[in-house]
């Protein structure tokens, strides 16, 4: 990469010298125009309107028109002459929480790298930054234009995200605003329902350019002679349904259908999936039940102190029977006793 400025940041009484690099670059294919029967490039010059004469980028310079056909003509020095007081330096003028910044307002991102001996203060603004959880608003000149910009930290790096002015943002204003419309709860519930079996994570790295990618395709069969492979032809978007609800519900049931759920009320096919979560459900139900299972065993577990007490009652019955045993003699001699005895 290569520095695009060259300053400081100015943080407090502390100052660190910094480079300046873009941190985005875009990615698309750029053409030439040529001539169709021969290829050869198009040119344009530039030429005065008014001698007629072609000028060169040396006798240029920046015109205000003011109307009626006046033109206010300004020069290098014109714009030397203005107080930016941030030339060369990136002002720090106070920590805002991030949510703060409406995305709006963003324009452009820029890396930003110690130079020289900056490195200590450089990370330690950085690191106290990132703890903060906080942006800086800063003032930056780029481009001989005054900007105003955020500071923050991405993957270890110091981040300059030059913003637009407030009043650079276009006021919306569309008849449906002053339009007295009003959703019904069924049509908001299933909107949100929608919503629901639409949700992720974030991943950048799973969208790609399928438009670049084709075009790309189309150029390379061009520079080796071959035939190019037209991609399938993806499903036409449907029409747009009169029922909002009947809209909505097949949305919910084709949102589900490609995260392998099954319809309301229908089962569908296992897939690696479906088969994962049904597997994960099912251990988790199997722990959930063995717990109060062991619970209820661990209450059964005392019921069998209760085993003394049955042996005392087999203890005491034992007794009985002895002592029953031990009477039958006593009542069978008082019975013999008691016979009257024969005479001779």
């Amino acid at each position: 990469m290569r520095a695009i400025w060259k300053g400081a940041v100015s943080f407090g009484l502390v100052s660190i010298g910094v480079k300046v690099y873009s941190a985005t670059e875009e990615k698309d294919i750029r053409f030439h125009q040529v001539h169709r029967d021969d290829g050869g490039r198009i040119r344009y010059k530039r030429t005065c309107s008014v001698c007629g004469e072609e000028v060169t980028y040396d006798d240029i310079a920046k015109g205000y028109d003011i109307g009626g056909g006046e033109m206010v003509i300004l020069t290098d020095d014109d714009f030397a002459d203005l107080p930016l007081t941030t030339s060369k330096a990136i002002d720090v003028l106070e920590f805002v929480p991030a949510e703060q910044v409406d995305p709006i307002l963003y324009n452009k991102a820029y890396f930003l790298e110690p130079e020289g001996t900056a490195t200590k203060p450089y990370v330690l603004l950085r690191d106290a930054l990132a703890d903060s959880e906080r942006v800086a608003i800063v003032k930056v000149a780029l481009r001989q234009r005054e900007q105003l910009a955020t500071l923050r930290v991405r993957e270890g790096v110091l981040l300059l995200n030059t913003m637009l002015w407030p009043d650079e943002v276009r006021t919306p204003d569309f008849g449906f605003l002053d339009e007295d419309l009003k959703v019904r709860p069924p049509e908001l519930a299933m909107a949100s329902s929608l919503i629901d079996s639409m949700a992720g994570e974030f991943e950048p790295d799973a969208f790609t350019d399928d438009y670049r990618a084709a075009l790309q395709e189309v150029i390379d069969a061009k520079i080796e002679g071959r035939e190019v492979v037209q991609p399938e032809e993806e499903e036409a978007a449907p029409a747009a349904a009169v029922d909002l609800m009947a809209a909505l519900k097949a949305s919910v049931e084709r949102a589900r259908a490609a995260r392998g759920e099954a319809p309301a009320g229908e089962a569908a096919e296992p897939t690696l999936i479906t088969s994962a979560r049904s597997a994960q459900q099912a251990a988790k139900a199997t722990k959930t039940a063995k717990a109060p299972a062991k619970k209820a065993a661990e209450k059964k577990a005392p019921a069998k102190k209760a085993e003394p007490a049955k042996k005392a009652t087999k203890k005491a019955a034992s007794k009985a029977t002895e002592k029953k045993a031990a009477k039958a003699p006593a009542k069978k001699a008082a019975e013999k006793k008691a016979a009257p005895r024969k005479t001779a």
